[in-house]
């Protein structure tokens, strides 16, 4: 059939200059409207290939260019000289199936190009996590969807901003809990164990010989719940950091902990610059986790408690020599606690392998800056 040339070259000129004019009308308006979308996208955002250009014409225009370069030609040709016949000629099949694939193939090219930003987003909503901040979407494609990551990370924005600010109302709650508590085991428990133990030490004083060692056995246990009682008043409202300052509260912190195997060294290097309470108590908590799943998880025998100033702010480390982190389960309610905590503050916390095994808690506290509530 002699007109299958003319037919595919008329073709490739019409889809040549569809494809010029649906790309020419809004080009400047729609680019500067998604450079304005990259510019609002916050941090973590990187350029791409949908940016430039061509990723500023919407989806529904690429689709309908296409489908309207695909029908014109096709009329065109049925109003011209082309024509089949009855039954169709196997060159005339073969050119209409050309045809048909072509127009497939460019449908599909188009859909895989507008969608990719989509599919990255959907990753990316997969892998989000707030006790992470920072993290944003590329900002691509064509520009109904440039315009959806926007949006996406422009949410992302408000909601790390209200989890930081419910997180410090809840944190705060939990520390006058804690207070409240430790000042009722202090007050009602403590000195009631301390009634009942000069009680028994009235008693004993009077009872009969045979009598006196099972007196006294009640007596030493009884001064072990009071033992075990001020220590969990302690843990609970940390009076050393409200009297003595950080420092000498994390020296008693680490003594707490240096028993039953464990030997827990401390060091505060240097000049700590001013921290606000808030601040300071989050240090704290943030060791006595730290301290607390080494003890628990590790099975350290040595563990180091430093503290001290770093380029810009300060310096958390908790380190330990025990089995590390490995390939366990999921972070639980301590690891999760404590990024809350350094959220709070605007702190970075991170967990490591420590320089010869073990793990490596830290946290670095910005100063200088507001910190977040």
């Amino acid at each position: 059939m002699g007109v299958v040339t003319d037919i595919r070259g008329r073709r490739a000129a019409a889809k040549l200059d569809g494809a010029r004019s649906c790309l020419r009308p809004g080009g400047a308006g729609e680019a500067g409207e998604t450079a304005g979308a990259r510019e609002a996208g916050g941090p973590g955002q990187a350029g791409g290939p949908g940016e430039s250009g061509v990723g500023s014409v919407s989806l529904f225009w690429r689709i309908f260019s296409l489908n309207s370069v695909g029908l014109v030609a096709a009329a065109a040709l049925l109003l011209g000289p082309v024509t089949v016949s009855t039954p169709v000629l196997p060159d005339e099949a073969l050119v209409v199936l050309a045809g048909l694939a072509a127009l497939l193939a460019g449908n599909a090219a188009v859909l895989r190009i507008g969608l990719t930003p989509l599919q990255r987003l959907g990753r990316a909503m997969a892998a989000v996590d707030l006790l992470r901040p920072g993290t944003r979407a590329v900002v691509a494609g064509p520009a109904e969807t440039a315009e959806l990551i926007t949006t996406y990370n422009a949410m992302l924005d408000r909601l790390e901003t209200e989890r930081a600010a419910s997180a410090g109302r809840a944190l705060l709650a939990q520390e006058r809990e804690r207070h409240r508590v430790a000042r009722e085991l202090h007050d009602e428990v403590g000195q009631t164990l301390t009634a009942v133990l000069l009680q028994l030490k009235r008693v004993a004083d009077r009872a009969p010989e045979g009598l006196r060692d099972e007196l006294g056995q009640a007596q030493e246990a009884t001064r072990a719940g009071l033992d075990e009682i001020r220590r969990i008043a302690r843990r609970l409202r940390p009076g050393v950091l409200e009297e003595l300052g950080l420092a000498s509260a994390l020296r008693s912190l680490a003594g707490e902990f240096t028993a039953h195997g464990l030997t827990v060294r401390h060091e505060v290097r240097g000049e700590l610059p001013p921290l606000t309470g808030e601040t300071e108590l989050v240090i704290y908590r943030v060791a006595q986790e730290g301290l607390t799943n080494t003890a628990r998880h590790s099975g350290a025998d040595r563990a180091e408690l430093r503290l001290g100033p770093v380029p810009g702010g300060v310096e958390l480390l908790v380190r330990d020599n025990g089995t590390g982190l490995g390939a366990g389960p999921p972070e639980g309610a301590g690891i999760r606690g404590m990024r809350e905590r350094a959220l709070l503050i605007g702190a970075e916390l991170s967990l490591g392998p420590g320089p010869d095994g073990g793990t490596d808690v830290r946290m670095r506290i910005p100063c200088g800056r507001r910190e977040a509530r």
